[in-house]
Order: structure tokens, then C-alpha cells, then sequence
């Protein structure tokens, strides 16, 4: 008996036809409920939506209103085979490099002359290229400098299209990462590269020239104004060719930036404004 009446008052306190409560609570009680929870679920999706909204009028669609940058930017070579930053081939193996020059080839085809004519602005050199907003009237687009692939001359792969690799003088290509806003050098001394071999292979290396001469990023490709701003914009190149690097032995080797305004390494990251990668060259079948 006593559990016949716990099961009765179970089913009462899930609905109870005499007072006509559902759960403890009469149908009013439970739409009052609901009724709070509706309103205060609206009232915080609204202020949600209003402070999103406040936020977004702040930032700027073509320039981000925080960086939290570098004092150095980092470096990059093309071609890159891999993320080991190796770059190794037979030269009596076409296949071995061919896939280097067809990289080189992608990489540069938005450098062709016809391309640049077309989208790009001539600029004067050695100065900065600087295109400030006039107060609230943004100067949006920004006007892009020209770098055309027949500077990077040798290393254009317009005269020689498997650059130099069939040869073993193979060049590499070194690219400077975009940071907004940046104004590499000062007093008008543009930023240039110095290549190297690491300490242990110093005999190795052999003789290299650089394009444009003397690697160097001409100051009026700065600054940069964010990808939205300057949708066009091309970033400068610098070509290393090695002339007579040691064969069939790895050679190791060290790319820098040189500024008199961008330190070499930071405590936050050591081989920022450098860029290292291995390069072996082999003649035996």
C-alpha cells in the first residue's frame, strides 16, 4: 500500500487535475517564467548585438587599429621545396630541378612587365611612396609601385627560363615579409641582403651577385598599407645567383637584412630579419 501511495503522489505532483499544476506550478506561474527568461535572453542578445556594433565602428576595413609587430620582419626564399628549407638537385637529373624553375616561374608571373604596366604605378626611387588619408576622407585605393621581373635580370627567367640551375649556378629569390606601415631604413639608406655560408662551410660558398644590385629593397616600395588598401601591391624582390658554389657537398647557408633602423634578432625571436636554408648541388649519376 505504502508504495501505491508514493506513486500516486508522484503522479500528482507531475499533474495534478484537482488544482491543475503541472510540476508544482500552475500554468500562469510557469508563463511567467518563461515570460522573464524571454525578455532577459532578449535584453542580453541585444546588448550583445549593441557592443559588437559599437566595436566594429571603431575599426577600419583597410587598416587594423592594433599590431602587435615585430621590431624585425622575417624573410622567406622562393623556390621552397619543403619547410626544411632544403634545396637540393643533380644537375644531370632534369627532373631533379626543373621543379624549381617551374616554381620560380609561378612565383614571378605576377612580375612580368605587361602585368605591372598595367595595374601598377612608376614610381619615383629612393624615396618612400607615402599616400596619408586627409583626415576622415580615406585615400583608398593606394597606388602600388611597379617591380618588374626584368629587374631581378639573370634571375628574371626571361633570358635563361631554368635559372641558372641546369648550369649549377642556381638562383634564389628572397622575399622581405609584409608589415604595415614599415619604413625600413632611414636618412635615405634603403634596406639591403648580404648572403653567406654558416662559419663551417665559409670555403664553400664561392662568388655571388645580387639583383637588383647590390640586394637591395628600394625605399619607394614603402610603406605598406595593408592588403584591402593596396590590393595590387608587389612586393620588392631580391635575387642571389651563386656563381661557383662547392658541388656535391652541402653548403649551408645564412640571408640577412641590413638597416640602419631594423635590429638582427630579437629576445622574442632570434632569426627574425634572417633566413637560413641548405643548398647541395650534385654531378654524379
Amino acid at each position: 500500500m505504502a508504495k501505491d501511495g508514493e506513486k500516486s503522489e508522484w503522479k500528482e505532483y507531475v499533474w495534478n487535475p484537482r488544482t491543475r499544476e503541472f510540476l508544482g506550478r500552475t500554468a500562469s506561474s510557469w508563463g511567467l517564467i518563461f515570460l522573464f527568461y524571454l525578455v532577459f535572453y532578449i535584453f542580453l542578445a541585444g546588448l550583445f548585438t549593441l557592443t559588437m556594433y559599437v566595436m566594429l565602428q571603431t575599426l577600419d576595413d583597410h587598416k587594423p587599429t592594433w599590431q602587435d609587430r615585430l621590431s624585425t620582419p622575417g624573410m622567406v626564399i622562393r623556390p621552397k621545396a619543403d619547410e626544411t628549407f632544403e634545396i637540393v638537385y643533380n644537375i644531370q637529373n632534369t627532373e631533379s630541378w626543373d621543379m624549381y624553375a617551374q616554381a620560380l616561374d609561378k612565383f614571378l608571373s605576377p612580375y612580368n612587365d605587361s602585368v605591372q604596366t598595367q595595374t601598377n604605378y612608376e614610381c619615383t626611387p629612393d624615396q618612400y611612396f607615402q599616400q596619408e588619408d586627409s583626415g576622415d576622407v580615406k585615400n583608398n585605393p593606394k597606388r602600388s609601385c611597379q617591380f618588374n621581373r626584368t629587374i631581378l635580370e639573370e634571375c628574371s627567367g626571361i633570358h635563361d627560363r631554368y635559372y641558372g640551375y641546369q648550369d649549377g649556378k642556381p638562383c634564389i629569390i628572397i622575399k622581405l615579409n609584409r608589415v604595415i606601415g614599415m619604413l625600413p631604413g632611414k636618412d635615405g639608406q634603403a634596406p639591403f641582403v648580404t648572403c653567406g655560408a654558416k662559419r663551417e662551410d665559409t670555403d664553400k660558398i664561392g662568388p655571388l651577385v645580387y639583383f637588383p644590385p647590390n640586394g637591395t629593397y628600394n625605399l619607394m616600395y614603402y610603406p605598406y598599407y595593408g592588403k584591402k588598401a593596396q590590393v595590387n601591391y608587389s612586393q620588392p624582390l631580391v635575387a642571389v645567383k651563386f656563381l661557383n658554389i662547392t658541388v656535391n657537398q652541402d653548403v649551408n647557408i645564412e640571408c640577412k637584412i641590413n638597416a640602419n633602423n631594423i635590429p638582427i634578432g630579437t629576445e622574442r625571436d632570434k632569426f627574425a630579419g634572417r633566413v637560413s636554408f641548405k643548398l647541395r648541388i650534385n654531378t654524379n649519376n
